[in-house]
């Protein structure tokens, strides 16, 4: 959708400024946050996507870097002062199970005894 967006634009003008979000194809000025969600749910309206904006555009940004392993990445973006903060609005994305974590200590472990093996 933003691919098609974006294109559409690119076709109609050069861009003068370095904006990613501009009300004008000219760029010549940026757009507030309440205008350009208002344009990002007129798009998803238009695609069929329901409840299109900002936020959950937020949202899906943040659930994807923690789900990562990127908490602190995700702080970061999110601006959060508290990396606590980040963890308690999106530690759905986090397994409640560490089998991976088992299997990588358990990788880890096996190969640190190899290696004493072979140096004795």
């Amino acid at each position: 959708m933003l691919g098609r967006h974006f294109s559409a634009w690119a076709a109609r003008v050069e861009p003068e400024q370095d904006w990613l979000f501009s009300p004008s194809p000219r760029r010549s000025a940026y757009m507030t946050a309440g205008a350009l969600s208002r344009r990002l749910a007129g798009l998803g309206q238009a695609s069929g996507v329901e409840h299109a904006g900002l936020h959950r555009l937020r949202h899906g940004v943040a659930t994807y870097l923690v789900d990562h392993g990127l908490l602190l990445k995700a702080q970061a973006r999110l601006g959060h002062r508290d990396p606590a903060t980040t963890l308690r609005h999106y530690s759905h994305a986090t397994p409640l199970d560490d089998t991976d974590v088992a299997d990588e200590l358990d990788r880890l472990l096996n190969d640190l005894a190899q290696s004493t093996d072979h140096s004795e």
